[in-house]
């Protein structure tokens, strides 16, 4: 960071810590929001931007060459006019960081001249070209694309120290997405009435970080799915040179078809809730009062 900028910066900072000085608290006989005549001007140079961090985001994308990666791997569009599969993937990703919630977001972005700016972008997809890309990929492909994010996940882990990889702390849960659409392909009733998806997520607890996000129907129990996604997930972990993992979560994921499987591998350790069934309430009712 340049000198000069952060001289501004510490020049700012103290300004707030002088404007939110309890000892001086100044002319308390009326309301502190006073402003009565303002203006608005369009600066002819100087241009903001509320999501400022994208410009941020996007360098470390290209420095990870993820870009690169999406473009040689991931074969969806037989002619680029203009924009090739990276664009899209990208432009979805940005979407929520950007304050996005659906599709039809992507028309604000892109009627953002300073966000375009930021992104060196000419133009990025509306929300129609956006909607016809995500009805291109199949089971196949949407696995290509979360094997060349899990290979840059790789590249991010190698710069963290030794001690991250003391242990892989990996939850799984069910999450419950409402959605008002009326023909979503997939959609149905939850078991508590919620009308729209039950998404499985696995996270890496130790910093937050997802590592997969299977979107199911609504009707599906918790653990639809969820062993296949947890070797996936184990395989990242330990590629990414984790010398342990610990799996975590409720009683719908301890299904005792796997258990015995991930037991043997003793890199592996879970922790699981289990169903209070009758056979062993009925065993731990027996023990002793000391047990």
């Amino acid at each position: 960071m340049k000198a000069i900028i952060r001289r501004k910066l510490a020049n700012s900072k103290r300004r707030i810590q002088r404007r939110l000085n309890k000892a001086k608290l100044g002319d308390c006989s009326k309301p502190m929001l006073t402003a009565s005549n303002i203006h608005y001007e369009i600066a002819e140079r100087s241009r903001g931007i509320s999501v400022g961090g994208i410009g941020t985001v996007h360098t470390l994308v290209r420095r990870l060459g993820l870009i690169e990666a999406i473009d040689r791997r991931l074969a969806l569009l037989k002619i680029h006019l203009p924009y090739h599969e990276s664009d899209h993937v990208l432009a979805l990703a940005y979407l929520p960081l950007c304050g996005g919630s659906c599709l039809q977001d992507l028309e604000l972005l892109r009627n953002d001249e300073v966000l375009l700016d930021a992104l060196g972008a000419r133009r990025i997809p509306d929300p129609t070209t956006a909607g016809d890309f995500c009805r291109r990929f199949t089971k196949e492909t949407i696995g290509t694309l979360l094997d060349v994010i899990d290979d840059t996940r790789l590249r991010v882990w190698a710069g963290q120290p030794a001690a991250f990889f003391e242990q892989a702390i990996i939850d799984m849960d069910g999450f419950l997405v409402e959605t008002t659409g009326a023909c979503k392909q997939g959609m149905d009733i939850a078991y508590d009435g919620t009308w729209g998806y039950h998404a499985l997520v696995l996270t890496l607890a130790n910093p937050g970080e997802a590592l997969s996000v299977v979107n199911r129907s609504g009707n599906r129990p918790s653990q639809a799915g969820a062993a296949a996604q947890v070797d996936r997930t184990l395989q990242v972990c330990f590629r990414g040179g984790f010398r342990s993992v610990l799996l975590r979560g409720d009683t719908k994921f301890a299904q005792t078809e796997h258990l015995d499987r991930w037991d043997a591998d003793p890199r592996v350790r879970f922790l699981f809730g289990y169903e209070a069934l009758p056979n062993l309430k009925a065993l731990a009712e027996g023990l002793p009062a000391s047990a």
